[in-house]
């Protein structure tokens, strides 16, 4: 069953940790995003494999939007 990994506010993508294929454990850092001046780890809720990112380095997000889906 796939998990969604969702945005926790409104930001920009800096940098993804891992890439579609890649092993994640749960609470591993995949993804980290800038808001409010800080930048903000999103992490795997789950372990599995990252199926797909939905985002791209600077891109802008919105809070809720899903950046990636686990497997």
């Amino acid at each position: 069953m796939a998990t969604t990994v969702e945005a926790p506010m409104v930001g920009k993508i800096l940098k993804l940790e891992k890439s579609p294929g890649d092993h994640v454990d749960e609470d591993e850092v995949i993804i980290v995003m800038e808001a409010m001046k800080m930048e903000i780890p999103i992490v795997a809720p789950v372990s599995g494999t990252l199926k797909e990112l939905k985002i791209s380095v600077g891109q802008a997000v919105e809070a809720e939007q899903v950046l990636a889906v686990i497997e």
